[in-house]
C-alpha cells in the first residue's frame, strides 16, 4: 500500500527546471532513497514535498490527501517531519526546548491561555515536557536535556534533529542527507537506527544521501534523479547495474569504455 503518490511533479525557476515531470510512489513502512548527482534536484523535490515551494505543474498525494496548495505547518499536520541537509536547531535554547517546538504543532492552549497561564495550560506545557524529554531519550541525548543545541557535537546535533521532527508524530519522515559530516562508526550507527525507527514506530522513511554504501544497504526502493529527471527507480540491485545512473554519476565514458 502506497503512504506517498507523487505524478508529474515540476518546479522551474526562471528558465531552469529543476524537478521535471516526476512520478514517485513510495510504499507504506518501507525506507526509500532519493539519490543522484549534485544539482539533479533533490532537495528541491522534498521542498516541494513539504510545502516549503508549491509545484508549477504535478501532484502530491499523502494517502488521500492532496497537499498542493497546503503550507508546511499544515502539511506536518497531516503527517510529514524532514530534516535538514544544512542541520536548523534553534543554537541558543536547550536541547529539551529544540524537541518542545516539534510539539507546537499539536497543542492547544493557543496564545491566550499561555499568556494567562491557566491551569489547563501549565498542565499542557508539563506534559509535553515529558514527551520531549521521551523523544530525547529514544534518539539517546536523554542526558543533556538542558544543554544549549550550539553546545552539542555534530552527530548529536543531527540526532536532535530527528526528535524534533518525531515530536510532530509524523507517518512519513524524509531525512536530507542524514549522514553528511559523519565518521564510519555514527554512519553505521545511524544506519541501525534508521531501521530501528521504521520498525518501532511504524514510520515509512525517505531519505537523500550521497553515501551509496549507506544507500544500498539500508533501501528497499531506489529513486534516482539527474537534472530534475527521474531517470531511473528499482531495489538497490537494479539501481547499482543501471547504465542510465552509471552514466549520470561517472560520464558515459565509464559507460562505453571511451
Amino acid at each position: 500500500m502506497s503512504i506517498l503518490a507523487v505524478s508529474n511533479l515540476t518546479k522551474k525557476f526562471g528558465g531552469l527546471t529543476a524537478v521535471n515531470g516526476v512520478d514517485i510512489t513510495v510504499q507504506k513502512e518501507s525506507i526509500t532513497a532519493v539519490i543522484g548527482p549534485n544539482g539533479a534536484g533533490k532537495t528541491t523535490f522534498f521542498n516541494l514535498v513539504t510545502g516549503v515551494y508549491q509545484p508549477d505543474n504535478g501532484n502530491v498525494q499523502l494517502g488521500s490527501t492532496s497537499l498542493v496548495g497546503l503550507k508546511p505547518h499544515e502539511i506536518s499536520r497531516h503527517g510529514i517531519a524532514r530534516t535538514f541537509q544544512n542541520i536548523r536547531l534553534f543554537s541558543n535554547i536547550t536541547v529539551l526546548e529544540n524537541v518542545m517546538v516539534g510539539l507546537h504543532n499539536h497543542l492547544k492552549g493557543g496564545i491566550f491561555g499561555t499568556l494567562l497561564q491557566t491551569p489547563s495550560v501549565r498542565r499542557e506545557e508539563k506534559r509535553a515536557k515529558e514527551e520531549a524529554y521521551e523523544w530525547l531519550e529514544y534518539v539517546g541525548l536523554g542526558s543533556l536535556l538542558n544543554e544549549e543545541a550550539k553546545n552539542l557535537p555534530y552527530g548529536a546535533q543531527r540526532r536532535l534533529e530527528i526528535a524534533r521532527a518525531l515530536a510532530t508524530k509524523p507517518k512519513l519522515l524524509l531525512l536530507d542527507e542524514p549522514a553528511a559530516g559523519m565518521n564510519p562508526r555514527e554512519t553505521r550507527e545511524l544506519t541501525e537506527f534508521i531501521h530501528r525507527m521504521r520498525e518501532e514506530l511504524n514510520l515509512t522513511i525517505v531519505l537523500i544521501e550521497h553515501d551509496m554504501k549507506l544507500v544500498m544497504e539500508i533501501s528497499e526502493q531506489i529513486f534516482v534523479l539527474d537534472h530534475g529527471v527521474k531517470i531511473a527507480e528499482g531495489k538497490p540491485e537494479e539501481i547499482r547495474n543501471n547504465v542510465n545512473v552509471i552514466e549520470a554519476y561517472l560520464g558515459k565514458s565509464a559507460v562505453t569504455g571511451a
